[in-house]
């Protein structure tokens, strides 16, 4: 069964272009890949789509930039109406902004922090005394709103864990508690979006790693409960992104090492040594400059899971050397990919 999923996609790889490892660097960003969204011919294909697109209503998280700011305007876009729900709403900063410039019923605008629970209860209560008919409910949820950081075990607060972990698993928890009503009304959609490193560890990633790995557990359970009630979840799983998205620029990167070196016990200082400190930083610089820049894959497969009458339960928007490493690393026994990758 392996080999028969494993070698589909690898049809149309060339083996040529193949690297488990760039000598350089470690990182070698290739061709997007995304099956199998992707027809032979490049375009989305879709088997039905859902009908009354222009009277159902979704919730997106984190929509002051990246993946949410895009995948608001792109959904509007397809005649949603959008509930964008963004973190700096209430000091007229970030994408709220510009979504309100667009002037359109169709585009709501909500501050909502997602590790607030007051204010996550005030964003049902809006949309819900907002909605034409609360009895049909919220066709979808999106949990998009997440942050990143990078720094190893020993190099990285508890503090720094609990933060990441607040904004990416548990506010993914609260928010999909809070709006489960509503969306089962409409035995409508719940997207998460995840990580590749929610299926994959990796050095220097595991506060976020963790959080990712949480969602991916938690999507599967509500997915279980939520299948007798008529509700389809789904996971989105992007590769590298990170040069689209812009959660690093090289400023911010060296402001949470130099936090980070500034925070560090006396004895890991000391054990370390700022050298192999810096050596590290510098391999996360090098992975931030790398990745796609088109954001396009993630939100296409969004779409798909929000109006496809199949949507899928996982979705691998990421390049090619991504996907292949991912179930390398998820198939294969951990001595061997260890090796490859890692050591």
């Amino acid at each position: 069964m392996l080999a028969t999923k494993l070698s589909r996609p690898l049809l149309n790889i060339s083996l040529k272009k193949l690297n488990f490892k760039d000598p350089g660097n470690g990182f070698r960003p290739v061709k997007r890949f995304c099956f199998p969204l992707l027809s032979s011919s490049g375009s989305r294909s879709y088997a039905s789509e859902v009908d009354q697109i222009g009277s159902r209503a979704v919730l997106i998280t984190g929509c002051d930039s990246g993946f949410g700011f895009a995948l608001a305007k792109h959904l509007h876009a397809k005649g949603f109406i959008v509930y964008a729900g963004c973190l700096q709403k209430d000091k007229g900063d970030g994408g709220s902004k510009d979504l309100d410039n667009m002037k359109s019923d169709r585009m709501r605008t909500v501050q909502l922090n997602v590790c607030d629970s007051k204010e996550v209860d005030r964003a049902v209560e809006h949309v819900n005394s907002s909605l034409e008919d609360p009895e049909k409910g919220l066709w979808g949820l999106v949990n998009n709103a997440g942050i990143s950081t990078f720094g190893e075990v020993e190099f990285t607060s508890m503090d720094t864990y609990m933060e990441v972990a607040e904004v990416n698993l548990w506010g993914t928890v609260r928010t999909t508690k809070a709006f489960l009503p509503l969306i089962r009304r409409s035995k409508g959609r719940v997207v998460n979006i995840s990580s590749m490193m929610g299926r994959m560890g990796s050095p220097a990633r595991s506060p976020y790693c963790i959080t990712k790995f949480g969602v991916e557990a938690f999507s599967d359970c509500l997915r279980y409960e939520m299948q007798p009630q008529g509700v389809m979840v789904s996971i989105v799983e992007p590769g590298n992104f990170i040069a689209a998205t812009n959660l690093y620029s090289p400023e911010r990167i060296k402001a949470i090492a130099d936090k980070m070196w500034d925070e560090l016990p006396e004895i890991v200082r000391k054990d370390y040594g700022r050298k192999y400190f810096d050596e590290q930083v510098s391999k996360m610089e090098t992975y931030c400059n790398s990745g796609s820049t088109d954001t396009s894959p993630v939100i296409e497969s969004v779409a798909h899971a929000l109006t496809s009458t199949t949507p899928y339960t996982r979705y691998h928007p990421m390049d090619y050397y991504w996907w292949l490493r991912m179930q390398i690393m998820t198939h294969m026994p951990a001595a061997i990919s260890d090796r490859l990758y890692v050591y």
